[in-house]
This record gives C-alpha cells, sequence and structure tokens, in this order.
C-alpha cells in the first residue's frame, strides 16, 4: 500500500456496517428528551395532583408553586418554578462523563464511532469554551445529591393522600423514580472518586474500601442507570401531568 494510499484511508469510513444506529438512536432519545423537559418546564402547569409532585419541578421553591415545597424564593419569580431546579440535574447530565461520550459522538460525530471518519477538522477536546464547564460535573453531583432528598421525600409524601393514608399507581412510580436516580447517581464516577477512589491506600479505611467497593459494581452498570433513569423520569412528569390533565386516573391499592 502506498503512502498515498494510507493517508486516503485515514480520512475515510472504512465500516460496512450500521454502525450509525447508535449514534441516531442516541439523536433521538437524548433529543427528544430535552425537547420535552423544556416543554414541560415552560407550561408551569400540570405539574401537581395530590399527593404527586412532577420531579420536573421539585422541589418547589417559589411562591406561586401549585405545591409548594421550601419557600425560598418570593412572589416576585413569575416565571416556572421549574427553571429553578432543572439547571441541576440537566448539569450533572451534561457533564456525566457517559453523557459526554454519547452526545460527542452523536450530535457532534466527534467521532462517530470506531474507525468512522471525525466530521470535525480540528479537535480541540475540553479545552475551549464551553466545554471547560464539563469540570463542574462533580459539583453538579453535590447538588444532585440534594434534588434527590427531596424526590424521596416526595416519594414518601405519595403515600399521603387528602383523604388519609393510601397507595396508587402514582406512588409506585415516584419510588421507582427515585430509585433509579439514586443508582443513576451513587454509579457516577465523581461518587466513586469521592467514596475512595482518590485514595492511595485502602488499608488504613476499610469502610471506606467497602463502599468504593459497592459504587464500582454499581459503575459498572452506569450507562444502563442512565438511559433508564432519563426515560423513566420523563415518563414520570408525564403521569403526573395526565392525571392533573384529567386525561388518566390513578388506580388506587388502598
Amino acid at each position: 500500500m502506498s503512502d498515498k494510499t494510507l493517508t486516503l484511508n485515514q480520512f475515510r469510513t472504512l465500516r460496512k456496517d450500521a454502525w450509525w444506529k447508535e449514534p441516531l438512536l442516541v439523536v433521538v432519545v437524548l433529543g427528544g428528551f430535552a425537547i420535552y423537559a423544556t416543554w414541560a418546564a415552560f407550561q408551569n402547569a400540570h405539574y401537581y395532583v395530590a399527593p404527586y409532585l412532577s420531579p420536573f419541578y421539585s422541589p418547589c421553591l417559589a411562591e406561586n408553586c401549585d405545591h409548594l415545597t421550601l419557600p425560598l424564593v418570593g412572589s416576585w419569580w413569575n416565571l416556572s418554578p421549574a427553571f429553578l431546579i432543572l439547571w441541576v440535574p440537566g448539569g450533572f447530565r451534561a457533564t456525566c462523563y457517559y453523557y459526554r461520550k454519547a452526545y460527542y459522538r452523536s450530535f457532534f460525530l466527534s467521532p462517530p464511532a470506531c474507525a468512522v471518519r471525525d466530521a470535525a477538522k480540528n479537535y480541540s477536546g475540553e479545552s475551549r469554551f464551553p466545554f471547560l464547564l464539563q469540570n463542574l460535573h462533580r459539583y453538579f453531583f453535590y447538588l444532585s445529591i440534594v434534588i434527590l432528598v427531596f424526590l424521596w421525600w416526595d416519594a414518601i409524601l405519595a403515600f399521603r393522600f387528602p383523604e388519609g393514608f393510601g397507595m396508587g399507581v402514582g406512588t409506585i412510580v415516584l419510588i421507582v423514580n427515585a430509585f433509579l436516580l439514586t443508582l443513576f447517581s451513587l454509579s457516577c464516577n465523581s461518587c466513586r472518586h469521592i467514596s475512595g477512589g482518590y485514595l492511595n491506600s485502602f488499608h488504613s479505611a476499610p469502610l471506606r474500601y467497602k463502599f468504593w467497593s459497592f459504587v464500582s459494581r454499581l459503575n459498572l452498570r452506569h450507562m444502563e442507570y442512565a438511559w433508564v433513569s432519563l426515560i423513566w423520569v420523563a415518563l414520570t412528569d408525564l403521569y403526573v401531568r395526565l392525571l392533573s390533565m384529567g386525561v388518566i386516573h390513578d388506580l388506587r391499592f388502598f
């Protein structure tokens, strides 16, 4: 093979399989979620029906909330209360190591797949704005844990109906949502790091080693947790929204 042919092949896609299916699926699912979440946040309505609160609006911090969680923002806030908190889980997912790989390959085609031509002519990595903000991932993780506590609290409140203690399909939906988001958060690489990944030796920290080992096992399925929790949180908002609109009715077990 001549040097000219070798140079040409370096800039060609030689794969014959359907390598484009995975990037396309990521564009459809991740892009669809972003569109739906943005639309839901702008609605500023149908996010609460007793005792269920949509995770897109939790915790509800503005006084204009249909279901106020914490009165941290006064009546001067006249926008959707979702904008006060969605930037936290949104930033956490956008800076997640797995999601970076997924949307770099799918939306930016950089690179689309192994042995596939890169769409970008120049590569600067994450050394320029706005990709420098990826370094904030661990801080988004800390904030997302706070949001997660409130989501578990919402799941507990989902047993408290206006007429008393009970359980409905929505109760299960909110519990599963909090559980899946917990798996996604705990399996995060930042969680693995702070649980003990930064230590040079576990000899003097046996408890830290056990926690790190547990998180490391979760980390093996971080990709699966990322997608399942993403889809479920959108379905949870949709379930609460349809209930509030009267399109569907909640099945009560007791």
